[in-house]
């Protein structure tokens, strides 16, 4: 007897890989079909496959990955002192301005970028009204350059110049440092491009009284513990880039105490106190160079794969890899943003996504840790299923676990960590990312929030560009 005898007189049990269209026509005959969704690795795209072949099982990647995600889960990052970006911004000069995002010139910003870039202008009295700010940022007299190619990054437009205080953060472990201006609070702001008096009047606040506050209530400290700020604040609700209504709050109970044992006058204290208590997101100017620490120490890793940059600029996304260059960008037109709009506001009205804020999600929390933040879905749209289930996709494409950022709702499971090219490109899955959604007039502000991922392109060029650097070496 053979052992297919009787094979075709069974009941079929089928299993249908790719294309539904086979299923739906299983369906429509009743007969029983599983669906399993299937594509291609890379797209199908020869030259990535190539790619992928050289650094999938590569032992020196391997190695490398390990050696990127562990310099970024040991980084300890501490804020330790606020000073003005001229003093201690590498490269820093007067008439320098960073901006959010991958390199970008005047000519091509987004109408928040060239908004902000006014209002520095005419904060630091570059220029008296918007018409000369306008032709000195056209002169070329202007050096403009990416927050993240200094140190540094910012939230939005994400404009820091020379006179503008920046929060100085120091990772203890490696030694290097990060920095980032003050949350302006929400409103008119510089970051969504607003040049208003009210609003370069509360830089001026901020620069002459605010800083100077902090900088007397810092002395007294040993410096303010952010990695152990951000570990319990994931674990009461935030995810640290849209959410940081916990962490704000352990901020201020950490920072109150300091301030009390300065000589500042009852008025002083709360004027200060007040400004961080009432602006939620004042910590999302510290755990943005937190993580911007953290990854820097995971930068220049030969033959890693992780990704160490994610930023905006309103015109192009840009990526940075550890085993590449610290000024190679890979770049792709940014996407829009889609989620909840404020009323009154359609999609008409949106910038393309913007700021450096992503910042966060390279280093695994953000919208990698929306699982834990459930409430978050109220401002970014769907539902805590949703939330949950981008948090443990981001397992598919990343290198490791951050024990240090535990995710309460899956078990305190280490969050996603060290996003991984090569697994971006065979997988398909793109990083999720959650943000707000800055109006494309300069200061308008900000229109509503939602989810949005990084062009593919992006990820493609980087792969391509890694086998390219190390091919011959192996």
């Amino acid at each position: 007897m053979s052992k297919y005898d009787g094979l075709f007189s069974q009941p079929l049990k089928v299993i249908n890989i790719g294309t539904s269209k086979f299923k739906e026509d299983l369906d429509l005959q009743r007969v029983e079909s599983v669906q399993v969704d299937w594509q291609p690795p890379a797209g199908g795209n020869i030259k990535l496959i190539e790619a992928l072949d050289f650094l999938v099982d590569n032992e020196k990647v391997e190695e490398a990955n390990l050696e990127a995600i562990k310099r970024i889960k040991d980084a300890h990052p501490h804020l330790v002192d606020i000073d003005l970006a001229g003093n201690v911004i590498p490269g820093m000069h007067p008439k320098k301005i960073l901006h959010a995002g991958p390199p970008v010139e005047w000519r091509n910003m987004c109408g928040p970028m060239q908004g902000a870039v006014i209002g520095a202008l005419l904060f630091e009295g570059l220029a008296t009204n918007e018409d000369e700010a306008r032709k000195l940022a056209e002169s070329g007299e202007i050096d403009f350059s990416p927050c993240n190619e200094h140190s540094t990054v910012g939230p939005m437009a994400g404009i820091v110049s020379a006179s503008m205080p920046v929060h100085i953060i120091e990772n203890r472990v490696h030694g290097n440092r990060a920095y980032c201006t003050v949350n302006e609070g929400l409103g008119k702001v510089l970051r969504f491009g607003a040049f208003s008096e009210e609003v370069i009047d509360r830089l001026k606040w901020i620069k002459d009284s605010f800083a100077p506050a902090l900088k007397k209530a810092l002395v007294k400290t040993n410096g303010i513990d952010l990695k152990s700020i951000i570990s319990q604040a994931l674990h009461m609700g935030d995810e640290c880039h849209n959410r940081n209504k916990a962490a704000t709050s352990l901020f201020y109970r950490e920072i109150v105490g300091y301030f009390l044992e300065t000589d500042l006058n009852k008025e002083e204290l709360n004027e200060v106190l007040s400004f961080i208590k009432k602006n939620e997101h004042y910590f999302l100017n510290l755990s943005m160079p937190a993580c911007k620490s953290a990854l820097d120490a995971g930068h220049g890793v030969p033959y890693s794969t992780v990704v160490t940059t994610m930023a905006r600029n309103g015109v192009e996304f840009g990526i940075r890899i550890s085993g590449l260059g610290e000024k190679e960008w890979f770049t792709a037109p940014a996407e829009f943003v889609k989620g909840l709009l404020f009323p009154g506001f359609s999609d008409e009205d949106a910038a393309r996504d913007l700021g450096d804020s992503a910042i966060t999600e390279t280093m695994g929390i953000g919208g990698f840790a929306m699982g834990g933040a459930p409430a978050i879905v109220q401002f970014v749209g769907g539902e805590v299923e949703d939330a949950i289930q981008y948090s443990e996709q981001m397992y598919d494409i990343t290198v490791g676990e951050n024990s240090n950022n535990s995710i309460p709702t899956l078990n305190f499971r280490g969050g996603a960590f060290g996003i991984d090219v090569r697994k971006v490109i065979d997988t398909g899955i793109l990083p999720v990312i959650n943000t707000g959604v800055a109006h494309k007039v300069a200061g308008v502000g900000q229109i509503g929030a939602g989810i949005v991922h990084p062009p593919k392109p992006c990820f493609d060029k980087g792969l391509l560009a890694l086998y390219e650097a190390y091919k011959e070496e192996k």
